[in-house]
């Protein structure tokens, strides 16, 4: 399909031509594996900050920000400055591991920012540009260590796309690594919740080490999310995560903490981990260390450095540019507070919302960590989930069991808030979860005209749910 004159002749103009001109292009085109695309038809030709233009003349607010990798917003100064610095300078691009100043910026500046104690006895290692590439280098790594083979991760978690990563996620088609539940409190699976939830959840995981017959070997780690993003955007409580580290430690078994999208100030602190204060073994970080470019390490204790030369390598684990921008953007986090900032203006988002969730009985539940904030959309008409499946209620809170989710309902919203310009994202077990996700950048203003245009979209999604339901 060839671009017409008329199209190529408005391409500066922004019109609907080359809007629906480079869609349909792209429909005839890319792969029937594409996602974001098909639920956000949006043609960007530039962005700055919280704000996208499309090729149509339309600007959006966006609260994707790069599935979490835009920590800074799109095009921020301090990320375009060290890029151009770079491409300036004459460096070479890409060095695959080769010792370079770029690099060792980029490391200094990480290793600033890790964990009290942690970068005193740590090793990095840079992998393929995707966070996946880093979890499978983790689980790699471990193994390596341990001389184990299996591996302990949690219902509703997501680690990446490549074969390892999957299999350790909440979708995997096929059981090659043990399933932990995950703790939370609106659909918490021993129907509690609260801290008597978590401490069922820790309980059966002590209960799965230590039972000779429970069908799981001494595993060669555990992998967690300290926030949940694609499950639904659940935060681990604090306790929860210290009784993790305990268990691993005192079995052996190292722990990793998978922060690609929970790192970077996105949680109100600069790593998730650090709202318990722990110190995992492996640390698997992508997405905003690049300053949006693609970047991925682990970080780890020195004492699991057993690698052979080449035992994980990568072509583009070398990207100089990427390291740029990203030592730029963790700089600008750390030295301008925005992981604090995250926390302030997340816990006041978070309160409007709840307010939302008081007005609409469809709003089941809104929950979240700094600026990573989930909204869970149910169908109130719907019996509650134990009714529904003929189950006793005795012991239950029927004020408080959850209804069935709404994934029509959360599709709809989504569909309204891009007609109010605003870009959010869905997710959770159900695909339920309207996810906000906008940089840290953005200004107490911007922020209630997100609240504002997604109150509208959830008013505007509920009334037409009611007439058509």
């Amino acid at each position: 399909m060839a671009v017409t004159e008329s199209e190529a002749d408005s391409t500066h103009r922004g019109t609907p031509a080359v809007h629906e001109g480079i869609l349909r292009r792209q429909s005839a085109r890319e792969s029937a594996a594409r996602t974001y695309a098909r639920a956000l038809p949006i043609v960007p030709v530039r962005a700055r900050g919280l704000t996208i233009e499309g090729a149509d003349g339309r600007r959006y607010l966006d609260c994707l920000s790069g599935a979490g990798a835009l920590a800074l917003g799109h095009n921020h100064p301090v990320v375009l400055e060290a890029i151009r610095k770079v491409l300036d300078s004459g460096a070479p691009l890409s060095v695959l591991d080769l010792a370079t100043p770029v690099k060792d910026a980029f490391i200094t500046e990480l290793f600033r920012t890790l964990p009290a104690g942690f970068a005193d006895r740590a090793r990095v290692q840079f992998c393929g540009p995707a966070g996946t590439d880093a979890v499978e280098a983790a689980l790699k790594l471990v193994r390596a260590a341990t001389g184990r083979g299996g591996i302990l991760a949690f219902t509703g978690a997501y680690h990446g796309m490549t074969a390892g990563a999957l299999a350790a996620s909440g979708g995997a088609p096929d059981l090659q690594v043990g399933r932990l539940p995950y703790p939370q409190d609106y659909r918490c699976p021993f129907g509690v919740g609260g801290p008597r939830g978590a401490e069922l959840a820790a309980r059966w995981t002590e209960s799965v080490l230590d039972d000779p017959k429970s069908g799981v070997p001494r595993p060669a780690g555990m992998i967690l999310e300290p926030v949940q993003g694609e499950g639904g955007v659940i935060p681990a409580p604090d306790d929860w995560m210290r009784r993790m580290r305990r268990i691993t430690a005192d079995r052996s078994i190292p722990l990793i903490a998978d922060e690609v999208q929970t790192g970077v100030g996105r949680t109100g602190a600069f790593w998730a981990v650090d709202h318990s204060g722990i110190t995992p073994d492996v640390m698997v970080l992508s997405k905003a260390i690049g300053g949006s470019l693609p970047l991925a390490v682990i970080v780890y204790r020195e004492e699991l450095d057993v690698w052979q030369p080449g035992a994980h390598a990568g072509t583009f684990r070398g990207n100089q540019l990427a390291m740029a921008a990203g030592t730029a953007t963790l700089a600008h986090v750390r030295e301008n507070g925005l992981a604090e900032r995250a926390a302030t203006l997340g816990a006041r988002m978070l309160a409007r919302l709840r307010q939302l969730q008081d007005e609409f009985a469809c709003v089941g539940d809104v929950r979240g960590r700094g600026l990573m904030i989930g909204v869970e959309l149910v169908d109130p008409r719907a019996a509650s989930v134990p009714e529904a499946r003929g189950l006793e209620t005795d012991g239950w809170d029927s004020t408080t069991v959850p209804h069935p989710a709404d994934p029509e309902l959360a599709a709809a919203v989504q569909r309204e808030c891009l007609d109010r310009g605003l870009i959010v994202e869905l997710g959770g077990r159900h695909n339920s979860v309207v996810r906000l996700l906008p940089p840290l950048t953005i200004s107490d203003e911007q922020a209630s005209a997100v609240l504002d245009r997604l109150a509208d979209a959830v008013t505007a999604a509920h009334r037409d749910h009611q007439r058509t339901g």
